[in-house]
C-alpha cells in the first residue's frame, strides 16, 4: 500500500507539474527575452555544481554526459547523486544535491528534463527551484523506487534564481535513514530556459566616425556589453544596409533545428571588434552609420546614427581659367591665375589645387600643391627664365581626391630680354630717310621711334616713325623721314624699339657699331636762312582736381587737363607762341590720334583741355622761330581707369544660397574685346587689407556680364565687401578699373 500511495502521489506531482508548465506556456510573456540552455544530453555537458550538506561521508556524485561521437547521444548518460557505500545511515534532512545558478541579470523560468531513481527507508528525490529569499520550492519529489527515465516540465513565476536536484533523507533531523540497501537519484536532458531581461549596450569608434570627409577603406572599431547571457552578435550597418556581421565565440549547440547555449551564459560580457568598410560602394555625400549588439536571449541595443561624409570622386576641371593680366607676353616675372571651382553638389568643396610648370625645352618644375578651402586663384606664379611656358591646374577636394587628367593648360609667357635694334647700314651723306631694323625672339617687334638731335646737342627731337612689322621671315623696321630743312651739319639719329613684353631698347649704331650719324651740307635754302639763337623749353603737366603729374590715373569718364610753359634758355615765358599737342590713344582705342593747337599766354603758359576717353599719351612740341629752336617735351601718359557697374540679388542670405552678379564694363572709344571683356569679382581680406578675386568671368560683347556664387561654409553672421574689377587685356586701352563696393551679409 505504501509504495502504491508513493506511485500516486508521484502522478499526481507530475501531473500538477505538467498543468503548471502548459499553463505557463500558454501565457503571454512579453516581458523579457528567453534563451535555453541544454544539460548532460545531445552530447553536452553540465555546468552545474555538486555538493554534499554531511560533508562528503554519506554521499558521492557521478555524472556522464557526453559518450563518443557516432554513439547514441543519451546512451547511459546521466547526472546521480549516490549513498556512499559502506555507510549504514544518515541523519534527517541531510541531502546531497546537483544546482545550477543563473547568471546575474537572469532567472529560470522554465525547465524540462528526465528523472529516475531507487529510493529506500525515507530517502527522496526532489527536484525545486531555489528561490530570492534564499529557500528551496519543489515541484517534483518520489519517495519509492522508478529506474525507468520519465520526463517532467515545470514552469515559474516569477522566475527564479537557481535549479537544484536532491538527493534528502526525508525524516525530520532527530531520525536517520538506513543507507542499505544503497539509493540514487538521477537526471539527465535537461532544457533549462532562463529570462534575461537586461539588454546589451553597443558602442563605436574608429577612423570611419572621426570626422572630416572619407574615402577607400575605412576602418571602424565596435564593442558590445553584457550584464546577462552575453554578447552573441555584432552588427554594423550604413544607410540601412548591413556591412558586417560578427558572431562572437559562445557556447552553444544545433538541436532540433535550434540553438540553445551549453553553459548557463554562453557568451562573454564584453566583446568587440573591427572591420574595414569599402566606401566606393557609396555615393558621395552624407550616410549614416549604426552598430547593435545582440545578447544570446536576443535583447538588441543600438548605438544613434552616426553620419560620415564620403568623396571617392575627384573634381572636375576648373572652370573659366584664366591668365590674370592675360595670356600675352609680360616683363614681370610673377604670374596669377583665377578660375571657377566646379559644383561639387553633396560631395566635398574644393581644398586645393595642384600644378605644375612645363615648357618644350623639357623644364618640369614637378607637382606643387596648394591648399585651401574653396581656392580659386594662385598668385605668385614664376618660371625659370624668359620663354613660352605651360601651367598644368587640377584641383583636389578636401577628401584628397585629384586627377592629373582633369587638368587645364594656360600658357605663361615671360620676356625680360630687350630687343634687339640697329641701324641699316648707310654712308655718311643726306639719305632722304633713315631705317633701323627691330627684332625679337620671343614677344616679337612691337613699336618704335626714331629722335634725332644735332650733334652736341642734348635735345631730342622725335620724328613721326613708321613701324613695318616683320613678315614672318624677316625682322621690322623703323622708318623715318630725314627733316628737308635741317641747317648744315652733322646729326645723330637714335632708334628706340619695344617688344611685345614692353621691354625697350635704344641705340645710336648702325649694325656695323658705327655712329648713325647724317651730314647735312651747307647750301640748303632753308639751312641757309636766318638760323635759331635761342633754345627753348617745354614744361607740361596733367591736371586732375588736386592731383597733377608727367603720368596720371584719372576715373572713368572723366574730364582732365594739359597744361604747362614755354620757356626760353633763361626759364623767362615765351608768349603767342603756338604749340603742337598729339594725342596717340593706347591700343586697342577705336579713336586716332588727335592732333590740337595751343598757344601760349603772357607768361608762356597754355592750357588744353583733355576730354574723357581712353588712356592715352600726349606729346606736346614748339616748331621754332627765326629767332628759336624747336622743341619737344617726352610724351606725358594719361591712363584711365575702365569703368565698372556691379548689382548683387539677395544681400541677405544664408550659408548654402547661392548669390548672383549683375553688372556692365562701361566702353568709351574702345570695344569689348573679341571673347569679352575679362571680370574678376573680388572680396575684402580685411586681415591682409587687399582685395581678393572669388571668381572671373567675362562678358559679352556688350559689356554685360552674370555669374553666381554660393557661400558653402561661413558660420556664424559675416558682413563680406564685394567688387567687380575690370582686368587688364592686351589691346584693352583702359588700366585695371572696379566697381563701387557692394556689402552682403551671410548667417550660418
Amino acid at each position: 500500500m505504501s509504495g502504491t500511495r508513493v506511485a500516486v502521489a508521484r502522478i499526481v506531482t507530475i501531473g500538477i507539474a505538467l498543468a503548471l508548465a502548459l499553463l505557463l506556456l500558454a501565457a503571454k510573456e512579453a516581458s523579457a527575452a528567453k534563451y535555453a540552455v541544454a544539460q548532460c544530453g545531445w552530447y553536452v555537458g553540465a555546468d552545474a555544481s555538486w555538493a554534499d550538506t554531511t560533508g562528503g561521508t554519506k554521499f558521492r556524485s557521478d555524472g556522464w554526459c557526453v559518450p563518443p561521437a557516432g554513439q547514441d547521444p543519451f546512451d547511459g548518460v546521466h547526472l546521480k547523486s549516490f549513498t556512499r557505500d559502506g555507510q549504514t545511515t544518515v541523519s534527517g534532512t541531510r541531502f546531497a544535491r546537483w544546482r545550477w545558478e543563473a547568471p546575474p541579470g537572469t532567472a529560470i523560468s522554465q525547465v524540462r528534463g528526465t528523472w529516475w531513481h531507487a529510493l529506500h527507508d525515507g530517502m527522496e528525490q526532489r527536484i525545486g527551484v531555489g528561490t530570492w529569499n534564499g529557500g528551496f520550492d519543489v515541484f517534483a519529489s518520489a519517495a519509492a523506487t522508478d529506474t525507468t527515465p520519465r520526463e517532467f516540465v515545470a514552469g515559474f513565476d516569477p522566475a527564479q534564481p537557481a535549479l537544484e536536484d536532491r538527493l534528502l533523507c526525508a525524516r525530520a533531523e532527530s531520525k536517520w535513514c538506513s543507507l542499505e540497501p544503497a539509493s540514487f537519484a538521477a537526471i539527465r536532458a535537461l532544457t533549462i530556459t532562463l529570462e534575461d531581461s537586461q539588454a546589451p549596450s553597443a558602442s563605436i569608434g574608429g577612423p570611419l566616425t572621426a570626422g572630416g570627409w572619407r574615402r577607400g577603406v575605412q576602418t571602424v572599431g565596435f564593442q558590445g556589453g553584457d550584464v546577462g547571457s552575453g554578447v552573441r552578435f555584432g552588427e554594423t550597418t550604413v544607410d540601412g544596409g548591413r556591412v558586417n556581421l560578427t558572431e562572437y565565440p559562445c557556447a552553444e549547440a544545433l538541436i532540433g533545428s535550434e540553438w540553445r547555449a551549453t553553459q548557463m551564459r554562453p557568451c562573454g560580457l564584453a566583446a568587440s571588434g573591427g572591420s574595414a568598410i569599402d566606401t566606393t560602394r557609396f555615393s558621395d555625400g552624407p550616410h549614416a552609420l549604426h552598430h547593435c549588439a545582440t545578447d544570446f536571449a536576443g535583447n538588441v541595443a543600438c548605438t544613434p546614427d552616426q553620419t560620415f561624409y564620403v568623396d571617392n570622386n575627384p573634381p572636375a576641371h576648373p572652370r573659366s581659367p584664366v591668365v590674370v593680366g592675360g595670356e600675352v607676353w609680360r616683363r614681370q616675372n610673377g604670374f596669377e591665375v583665377s578660375w571657377a571651382n566646379p559644383d561639387q553638389g553633396v560631395a566635398s568643396a574644393i581644398g586645393g589645387a595642384l600644378w605644375k610648370i612645363t615648357s618644350a625645352t623639357g623644364f618640369d618644375s614637378g607637382v606643387k600643391f596648394a591648399p585651401g578651402h574653396d581656392l580659386t586663384a594662385l598668385s605668385a606664379l614664376s618660371v625659370p627664365a624668359s620663354g613660352l611656358y605651360t601651367l598644368h591646374l587640377w584641383l583636389r577636394d578636401e577628401a584628397g581626391n585629384d586627377a592629373p587628367a582633369s587638368a587645364v593648360e594656360l600658357p605663361l609667357r615671360l620676356d625680360e630680354i630687350p630687343p634687339a635694334v640697329a641701324f641699316e647700314n648707310e654712308d655718311g651723306s643726306a639719305p632722304e630717310q633713315v631705317r633701323a631694323v627691330l627684332s625679337d625672339a620671343l614677344s616679337g617687334a612691337a613699336r618704335g621711334e626714331i629722335d634725332f638731335r644735332r650733334l652736341g646737342g642734348e635735345q631730342w627731337t622725335e620724328l613721326p616713325t613708321k613701324f613695318q612689322p616683320g613678315d614672318g621671315s624677316g625682322p621690322a623696321h623703323l622708318i623715318a623721314a630725314v627733316p628737308a630743312n635741317l641747317d648744315p651739319g652733322i646729326y645723330v639719329f637714335r632708334a628706340v624699339g619695344f617688344d611685345g613684353a614692353g621691354n625697350s631698347a635704344e641705340t645710336t649704331r648702325r649694325a656695323d657699331g658705327s655712329e648713325m650719324t647724317v651730314r647735312k651740307a651747307p647750301g640748303s635754302a632753308v639751312g641757309q636762312a636766318a638760323r635759331a639763337s635761342g633754345k627753348a623749353r617745354i614744361f607740361a603737366r596733367i591736371r586732375w582736381h588736386a592731383h597733377a603729374g608727367t603720368a596720371l590715373t584719372v576715373p572713368f569718364g572723366a574730364a582732365s587737363a594739359l597744361g604747362g610753359r614755354l620757356v626760353d634758355a633763361e626759364g623767362a615765358g615765351l608768349a603767342g607762341r603756338a604749340l603742337r599737342v598729339v594725342s596717340r590713344p593706347s591700343r586697342g582705342s577705336l579713336r586716332r590720334a588727335h592732333v590740337a593747337a595751343a598757344r601760349t599766354g603772357a607768361h608762356g603758359g597754355f592750357h588744353l583741355p583733355l576730354p574723357p576717353g581712353p588712356s592715352r599719351r600726349i606729346a606736346v612740341s614748339f616748331g621754332g622761330a627765326p629767332d628759336l629752336e624747336r622743341a619737344i617735351r617726352a610724351p606725358l601718359t594719361l591712363r584711365v581707369r575702365a569703368g565698372v557697374e556691379l548689382h548683387a540679388v539677395p544681400t541677405r542670405l544664408a550659408t548654402g544660397e547661392t548669390i548672383r552678379f549683375a553688372g556692365r564694363v562701361r566702353t568709351l572709344g574702345a570695344p569689348i574685346p573679341r571673347r569679352g571683356k575679362l571680370v574678376a569679382i573680388q572680396y575684402y581680406d580685411s586681415t591682409a587689407k587687399r582685395w581678393r578675386p572669388v571668381l572671373v568671368t567675362r562678358s559679352d560683347h556688350g559689356g554685360r556680364f552674370h555669374a553666381r556664387y554660393r557661400f558653402r561654409y561661413v558660420t556664424g553672421a559675416a558682413t563680406i565687401r564685394l567688387r567687380a574689377e575690370a582686368l587688364a587685356e592686351d589691346r584693352w586701352p583702359y588700366a585695371p578699373g572696379a566697381s563701387q563696393p557692394i556689402t552682403v551679409r551671410v548667417t550660418g
